[in-house]
């Protein structure tokens, strides 16, 4: 028999985010701001439960994703923003870093909770990527839960697509009617965690472009680029302009730069983020937490939509540059 000891459970932590970009103080009122911050410390919660109960990281990452995913503000499940046919073309993925195991999907329809597809295809398929039609064909398979198309109907969202199509634009996310030219975010979602058991585990879900054609995906079901865990290094999971994620291997890039280079989590992150996109035109960021519990939530926008927490410790929530 185990027993869970007071130094075990000092060791548990989680990370989420809910999309970066140029997000200003000056652009929010208090009760859009306070919607937000609700919906991060559900978030954050919905992980946390698993994880004071002696629950996997994989399992706290999908519960927290789920919980971005069930709220229209963030651009995953019901909040996923419309293509260039008017359609919801969702991805997500998620890694157990235990044993490096794997699940993504890419351009799925009508799956309720694609974190949770992804995590079935790592669970009970012998594939890491199923797109489309495909993925949708193994969800109905294994029962996932699916939603006709008026329950990811969003008003909001449809006004940004009329918007982007009036201008001939591809918006990397939502852009706010009100603010058009200064509010643009990245809507993916993401967690990471770090479970009693000495486990990592990381996920992130996204709705995509606006306006996006041609089957568009980025770097969110994309392992090494937008998610990444490895127990030996680091949890990883992304928010940005995709493509500069993808060319740049961003998620593992961190997780080589402790591995190989001797990093910290902070000196790795910092490099990529703040140097090594920058570079390259890439504008977005991400959370990562490593094996120590250490936790990094770095970004090189505006701001990012973002929530921590320690067993023990209090509530991190953040919204804007510190």
């Amino acid at each position: 028999m185990s027993f869970v000891t007071l130094d075990m459970i000092k060791k548990y932590a989680i990370a989420i985010h809910g999309g970066a970009g140029t997000i200003l103080r000056v652009n929010m009122n208090n009760e859009i701001e306070q919607k937000y911050k609700t919906a991060l410390n559900e978030s954050i919660m919905a992980g946390e439960n698993i994880l004071i109960n002696s629950g996997l990281a994989i399992d706290a990452v999908e519960a927290s994703i789920r919980s971005l995913e069930n709220n229209p503000l963030f651009n995953a499940g019901k909040g996923s923003v419309f293509s260039y046919e008017g359609e919801h073309e969702m991805d997500a993925s998620i890694m157990n870093g235990k044993d490096l195991m794997a699940g993504a999907v890419a351009g799925v329809k009508n799956v309720k909770n694609p974190i949770t597809l992804a995590k079935s295809v790592m669970q009970y398929s012998n594939h890491v990527f199923i797109a489309g039609q495909g993925a949708e064909v193994f969800a109905k398979q294994l029962n996932i839960e699916m939603a006709p198309n008026e329950y990811f109907f969003e008003q909001m969202r449809y006004n940004q697509l009329i918007q982007a199509k009036s201008n001939n634009r591809v918006d990397l996310d939502h852009v706010d009617n009100k603010f058009e030219n200064s509010e643009k975010k990245f809507g993916t979602v993401g967690a990471v965690a770090l479970d009693i058991f000495g486990n990592l585990a990381a996920g992130t879900s996204t709705g995509g472009m606006t306006n996006k054609k041609h089957g568009r995906i980025g770097d969110t079901p994309i392992i090494g680029a937008g998610t990444y865990a490895n127990n030996q290094t680091c949890a990883v999971s992304c928010t940005g302009h995709g493509e500069f994620f993808i060319r740049s291997v961003v998620a593992y890039d961190i997780s080589c730069l402790i591995e190989y280079k001797g990093f910290s989590l902070k000196e790795a992150c910092n490099l990529v983020v703040k140097d090594k996109l920058i570079k390259i035109g890439g504008e977005g960021g991400l959370i990562a937490l490593d094996a120590k519990g250490n936790i990094e939530l770095s970004f090189n926008s505006e701001g990012m939509y973002r929530a921590s927490k320690i067993a023990n410790e209090n509530v991190y929530i953040g919204i804007y540059k510190d």
